[in-house]
This record gives structure tokens, C-alpha cells and sequence, in this order.
């Protein structure tokens, strides 16, 4: 169990040190990252095909901010119900972090959008990404969970792949709708990803001695 613990936080130190190396780079020399953000979005964007911009509309809602909180909040009431504390206990956590990483991180770096075509509403500065950090902390909390409660390797797999596809659409989603740069986007998974790992050794440790105290299920 040391050795996993320790393992979780070497992946999140690793990420953490990139988010800053990118950090820093949109910080002090943000004009190198210009022609590298400004390639990839172009791809991706291509012509705006209609169906695409309709479809990546509708994915990117589910980062929201508003759409995260009631995602927070109904997830938690469910894991409550089920008395699973420790995994309710988990999402409450992320998505409270997810919330003062984004709202600080952005006000830190004040990175102005990008001077495209934006096709959705987006206020505020670009990096790093709120939907990205947001969809990989609170999916990646229930991915989690999920992982664990499901017995089913082939259910598990099903659900496992459904939420790495949201939150990689999700980060994709604000790319194509000229809100972020790839970078943002880039960094707020890292960052998000980095969390997951550091917080994971502790929940986990927490849910076994819950369970073998008999605090929950």
C-alpha cells in the first residue's frame, strides 16, 4: 500500500511540474506557445462544419459551471443514500477544489482568449481551462468510484470509456468553440489529473478503514 501511495504521488508530481512548466511559459513567453495553439486549433476547427458546432455546443454545457455544481450536488445525495460517505465525501471535495483552482489560477495568470471567432459566450480569462480541470476532477471522481463498485469487468470497462470520452470531448469541445487555446485546455486536464492522484492514496486509505469500521458500505 506504501508503494501505491508513493506511486500516485510520484504521477502527480510529475504532472504538477508540467502544469507549472506550461504555466510559466504562458506567463512570461506566452508568444512561443502562439504558433503551436494557433496550428492544432485551426485543425480542429477546419471549416465549422454545422452538425460539429452544434454538437460540440451541446457537449461543452456539461462543463459549465452550473452544470458541474448540479452535478456535484446530485452525486453526492446519491453516494449519501447509498451511504457510500467516503466516495460522496470525494466529488464534494474535487468539485470544491476544482472551484478555487480555477477562480485563482485564471485571476494568477490573466491569459486573454483567444482573438478568434468565439462561437459560444465565454467571459473571463483563458487559463487554464475551467471545463477541462472541472470535467476531469468531478467525472474522474465517479470514474473512480465507478471503477470500484462495479463488478463487472465488462460494465466497468463500458463506463470507464464513456467518461474518459466526456472529459476529452468536453476540453475538445472548448477548443473548436474558440474559447481556449490548446494549451488551456492541455493544462487544466494535467492539473485536474494531478489532483485525482494525490487526493486518490488518501481517499482510498479512508474508504478501507470506513468500511472495515463498518462507517459505511
Amino acid at each position: 500500500m506504501i508503494k501505491n501511495k508513493q506511486n500516485h504521488f510520484l504521477i502527480a508530481s510529475f504532472a504538477l511540474l508540467l502544469f507549472v512548466m506550461i504555466g510559466y511559459t504562458v506567463k512570461f513567453f506566452p508568444e512561443s506557445l502562439t504558433t503551436l495553439d494557433s496550428s492544432i486549433q485551426a485543425t480542429i476547427r477546419g471549416n465549422l462544419p454545422q452538425a460539429w458546432t452544434q454538437f460540440f455546443k451541446g457537449i461543452t454545457v456539461l462543463g459549465n459551471v452550473s452544470a458541474q455544481l448540479l452535478l456535484v450536488v446530485l452525486s453526492v445525495l446519491v453516494l449519501l443514500l447509498l451511504k457510500w460517505k467516503i466516495e460522496a465525501l470525494l466529488v464534494l471535495s474535487n468539485g470544491v477544489v476544482a472551484a478555487v483552482l480555477i477562480s485563482s489560477l485564471k485571476w494568477l495568470y490573466q491569459r486573454p482568449r483567444p482573438s478568434i471567432d468565439h462561437l459560444v459566450h465565454a467571459g473571463g480569462f483563458s487559463f487554464p481551462s475551467g471545463h477541462s480541470m472541472g470535467s476531469m476532477l468531478i467525472f474522474g471522481s465517479l470514474l473512480i468510484i465507478c471503477h470500484q463498485r462495479i463488478i463487472s469487468r465488462s460494465l466497468r470497462l463500458v463506463v470507464d470509456t464513456i467518461f474518459i470520452t466526456l472529459i476529452l470531448l468536453i476540453g475538445l469541445s472548448r477548443i473548436y468553440l474558440g474559447v481556449h487555446y490548446p494549451s488551456d485546455v492541455l493544462a487544466g486536464f494535467i492539473l485536474g489529473f494531478s489532483v485525482l492522484h494525490f487526493l486518490y492514496p488518501c481517499y482510498n486509505q479512508k474508504r478501507f478503514e470506513w468500511r472495515f469500521l463498518l462507517k459505511q458500505d
